[in-house]
């Protein structure tokens, strides 16, 4: 094999490879490709920047559709030791329109309207509630 036909195997292998790189990452799922019609609305993320990371949602949804819950909750941003929650209410009833750091997060006044919530720890373990506010 002479010099130049090395150079083009070469060269189609990189383009080979990085227009993969290019498809694979446009390619990837986002909130808008899941069933259920999910709008955030409310967001809150702790200022620190040097500790843990912790990240809050309200989404409302159409139904109830658990499934895509979770796959919902597993795209939203995550820190490692940080905290990713996100609470969901169905679609057209009252939601709160800011969230908190403390406990339950929200007022108490929408409880009611959370149909579930997501939650990922600090040590990564996942976890989706239905109902969590109701006995």
């Amino acid at each position: 094999m002479n010099g130049k036909k090395v150079k083009y195997i070469i060269a189609g292998i990189i383009a080979i490879l990085v227009g993969y790189i290019i498809y694979d990452s446009s390619s990837q799922p986002t909130v808008n490709d899941l069933k259920g019609n999910f709008k955030e609305v409310a967001l809150y993320r702790n200022p620190n920047n040097t500790g843990p990371i912790l990240r809050i949602y309200a989404v409302t949804v159409q139904g109830e559709p658990w499934e895509e819950m979770q796959k919902y909750g597993d795209l939203m941003p995550y820190t490692k030791y940080g905290n990713t929650k996100v609470f969901f209410f169905q679609e057209g009833k009252s939601v709160p329109a800011s969230l908190v750091l403390e406990e339950p997060n929200f007022d108490a006044q929408f409880q009611q309207n959370c149909i579930a919530r997501y939650e990922k720890d600090a040590n990564g373990q996942v976890s989706l509630s239905k109902k969590p506010f109701n006995p």
